[in-house]
Formats: C-alpha cells, structure tokens, sequence
C-alpha cells in the first residue's frame, strides 16, 4: 500500500546547512538540528538507545515468543533510519518478514544519511538497498530483500492515513518539551488507531500525561528500565 504524494513537497527544499553530525557517548553518530535545538538520538548513545528502546523493548518483546514469521512496524519519526535498520537486519538474522512505514515529514538526504556510519551495525547488504532505495521510499513502498519492505510515509504524523493496522508503533519524536504538538491528546489518538489490538506501542519517554492517555485508550502499561541517562522508559500493550 502506497500513501499518496505528499501535502507538502520538502524533497524540494535543500537541506538545512546547519545539521550537523554528532558522536554520542557509545561512538555512534547522531544529528543535531538547531531548528528543534535537539538531537536525533540520545547524546548518551544513539544505537544503545535504538536497541534498548527499540528492537528490545518493542520489536523482541513482541516476538519473543517465536511463533510469528511476520511484523508490521510503524516508525513516527523515522529520522537517520536507525531504528529501521537494526530492527530490519534482526528480521533478516531470523527469517522474519518485515513491513514497516515510517512517518517522517521532513526527511533527511541520502546524503546526510550516508554520513551517518550505520553501516556498521547491519549487514553490508541491508545498508546498501537501504541507501539505495531511501528516495525512492519518499514515493512508494520498496522491497530491499526477500524479507523486508521499506516505505517513507512523506506525512505529518496527523495528515497520515491508512487502512492498514501495525503490530508495533515505535513512538520516536522529538521530546515534548521541543515539540510539544506530537504528545498532544490528539497526536496521540491517531498514533494508537493505527495499533492492532495485542499490538505494542513503545516510546523513550515517561510522562504521567502519556501514561493517562494509553490508559485511556485502552492499552496495559509497563514502565520498562530507560536506555542510558534515562531510569524509566514506556510500553504500552493494546488490549482490544
């Protein structure tokens, strides 16, 4: 399923000259974006964060119990592609098939995201279909192997439509306290109307707001040990 062009064309637009690359506390690299005042990742680490928060506590919580061969993922806030990536290569290890969206309204360049050293952590192959076909992610859904299936939802987080249901939500956007429009009662509403019942909803953050909202959706919470720097992090668990 393809979600359509998007409402506002930001391929067009160049590149803010002032992002800048930035090596967290593990020695792996983020991006600080001065227009947010904020990174991408934590400055403590951004893969111990993306694995933690994750591929941890979402997408290997979700299939520990082994018997799915399958897992749709939604991203909002897709950004450098980490939490894609190392959830992607995981499902590829496992033979596990893998459809994942990620919303990002103000995508990176294939540029930008090259800088960013993530090949890394996955397979020589993953990175290369990844950064090959990134662009064209913006458009329409992509296959990058036998497993996994890429689309860029080139959208808001509250323009994003879609018929189709996600086993797992990762909830990734910038802190409240820099962009405060994305935990809104409403921001929130959408996010889980696109969660399947039994379905999960993580997220680096712990807010006894965002707690009263799962809740109030009907989802079970956890509060699950936070990433570096951070005691405490959320999972939800929708329950019908």
């Amino acid at each position: 399923m393809d979600y359509g062009p998007p409402t506002m064309d930001y391929t067009q637009k160049p590149m803010n000259p002032e992002l800048t690359i930035v090596t967290t506390a593990d020695g792996s690299k983020t991006i600080y974006n001065p227009q947010v005042g904020e990174n991408y990742h934590s400055r403590n680490g951004a893969l111990q964060e993306s694995e933690h928060v994750f591929l941890n506590a979402g997408l290997k919580h979700f299939l520990a119990d082994g018997a799915l061969t399958a897992v749709s993922v939604l991203e909002v806030g897709l950004g450098t592609g980490l939490n894609f990536l190392l959830s992607a290569d995981f499902c590829i290890g496992h033979q596990i098939n893998l459809d994942y969206v990620g919303i990002e309204a103000y995508p990176l360049t294939q540029q930008m995201i090259s800088q960013t050293g993530y090949q890394d952590y996955v397979s020589p192959g993953l990175w290369t279909s990844f950064t090959t076909d990134y662009q064209t992610s913006l458009k329409h859904r992509v296959s990058l192997n036998s497993f996994i299936q890429l689309q860029t939802a080139h959208s808001t987080l509250m323009d994003f439509q879609s018929g189709q249901q996600f086993d797992i939500i990762y909830f990734d956007a910038f802190a409240s306290a820099n962009q405060p429009e994305m935990w809104s009662t409403e921001a929130i509403n959408h996010t889980i109307s696109f969660l399947k019942p039994g379905g999960v909803f993580v997220t680096y953050a712990i807010t006894g707001n965002l707690k009263r909202q799962l809740k109030a959706l009907g989802c079970k919470i956890e509060k699950v040990p936070g990433a570096a720097g951070k005691r405490e992090m959320l999972r939800g668990t929708k329950l019908s």
